[in-house]
């Protein structure tokens, strides 16, 4: 039987994954060769997007000038993107996910595997949830995760990459590493879902810390300081909510490279050098809307998250650079408090 592939999201960084994929399934015996993608339907230039995408094999708003492939279908029916799917690509920003996974619950095909190229948690009242835990409970499948230095245009350009798959199936994680790797983008398998889900998303609010750095006119030195210090936080943070993270994860590609990717490169950095050289003046939701052409800003929601779990576990003075991220953006510190975490131990 060959696997057939669906594709949820089309942002670019979906786009880019799904280039990736139509590219083995095209030659590879072990899949089918057309890959549907779900794409929530906005109009685009007075037309349809996925009318756009289908037409010309390129997303012209979240990923213009490459080319997804001609065997992804671009589909705006949910029920009809997934139908017989048994390989299914959840990338959709985090704050969209548990609304997608309440509408997928009795769609999937009973045998599908999921993975989740998503990088964010949910909130409640009953404590933090990550995206692969809330997918595996809710759709009763198995989820692995993606995640990795993947800046979404560099992938599009066939630049080197590399990401790493967590999985808690080894037969689901090789099967997804057949799906995505190519010459130009390398698939390491961990079997860590929590501590590569983790990395991917706390490293997100590191970059805020990098952009503020360099919207200041920092050098080096002290994005250095801000990037070892944010790595030293990840790894703190994610052993305490899962004992059962392996420390070696974070030498993965999905810990140490994506931080450093992120810090230099990436819409979160981007969006917060801009916040600092204004003083912040706009909000970082303003400034989104402004700069990143209706993508998503992960790093703010994701660090007014975690400050809600530091606070309700009396943790908030052990994360003095999380800490600190959040304060800035909520206007409670001044940007340039961003260095005040050198003198927190």
């Amino acid at each position: 039987k060959r696997h057939k592939v669906c594709f949820l999201g089309s942002g670019a960084w979906a786009c880019a994954a799904a280039k990736l994929a139509s590219e083995n399934t095209s030659r590879l015996d072990t899949f089918e060769t057309t890959i549907e993608m779900w794409v929530y339907e906005e109009t685009y230039e007075g037309r349809p997007l996925t009318e756009a995408i289908n037409e010309t094999h390129v997303n012209p708003k979240y990923l213009p000038g490459v080319s997804l492939g001609g065997n992804v279908h671009a589909e705006p029916d949910l029920e009809t993107a997934v139908k017989g799917s048994d390989l299914v690509v959840f990338c959709v920003p985090h704050e969209f996910a548990l609304g997608l996974c309440n509408k997928l619950e009795g769609l999937l095909d009973k045998d599908a595997a999921v993975i989740s190229l998503t990088k964010g948690m949910r909130i409640r009242p009953e404590g933090p949830q990550l995206i692969s835990e809330m997918l595996r409970k809710k759709l009763g499948r198995d989820c692995s995760v993606l995640m990795g230095a993947n800046i979404a245009s560099e992938i599009g350009q066939g630049q080197l990459s590399e990401a790493t798959i967590g999985y808690a199936r080894a037969d689901n994680g090789k099967i997804f590493r057949d799906l995505f790797q190519t010459p130009s983008f390398i698939v390491t398998l961990v079997p860590d879902v929590e501590g590569a889900e983790m990395a991917g998303t706390l490293k997100n609010i590191v970059a805020v810390g990098a952009g503020f750095s360099d919207g200041l006119g920092y050098g080096s030195n002290t994005k250095a300081a801000i990037i070892r210090q944010g790595l030293s936080e990840i790894k703190e943070l994610s052993t305490r909510m899962f004992p059962s993270v392996r420390p070696e994860t974070f030498l993965e590609s999905c810990g140490v490279a994506d931080l450093v990717a992120s810090c230099y490169g990436g819409r979160n950095r981007k969006v917060a050098e801009t916040f600092a050289k204004e003083r912040g003046e706009r909000t970082m939701e303003e400034l989104a809307d402004d700069l990143l052409g209706g993508q998503r800003l992960q790093g703010a929601l994701t660090a007014e998250e975690v400050y809600s779990v530091l606070e309700v576990k009396g943790w908030v003075a052990d994360f003095p650079l999380f800490s600190t991220v959040h304060g800035i953006i909520v206007g409670q510190l001044p940007v340039e408090s961003i260095t005040s975490f050198m003198g927190s131990g």
